[in-house]
């Protein structure tokens, strides 16, 4: 009986960081500079000449106990365009991922921020004209 109580107690230990992990911060920005989002975006307009450009997801993610990873996943409507995976290596960790969007890709999009294990910590909506 007690092998079994202390698996138990191992398991739970073990699953809390990934449980622990939430969103602090999130935008999807024009850039990053000092480890923070220079704007946050709602409406991205592309350049007339149809020259791509290039967005930033910039993403805070608190409570890691341990070194995991989350995974910045780019969805043009339906359509998943980019997964970036991103390491977390403190509870307090700033990272982000950058996607090059072309002009003819006008419409919704939205950016979901994954754990390791899966779990949806938030998703970020932007639109492109």
């Amino acid at each position: 009986m007690k092998k079994i109580v202390l698996l138990m107690a191992l398991l739970h230990c073990w699953a809390l960081p990934a449980l622990a992990l939430t969103l602090g911060d999130a935008a999807i920005t024009s850039g990053v500079s000092e480890r923070a989002p220079i704007d946050r975006i709602e409406v991205y307009r592309t350049s007339s000449d149809g020259a791509a450009g290039r967005l930033y997801c910039f993403t805070r993610i608190d409570g890691a106990a341990t070194d995991t990873s989350v995974a910045h996943v780019w969805y043009y409507g339906t359509r998943e365009m980019a997964r970036v995976e991103l390491p977390v290596r403190s509870s307090r960790w700033r990272t982000y991922s950058s996607k090059k969007i072309l002009a003819q890709w006008v419409g919704d999009w939205r950016v979901q921020v994954v754990a390791a294990d899966g779990s949806l910590l938030g998703e970020l909506a932007f639109r492109v004209e």
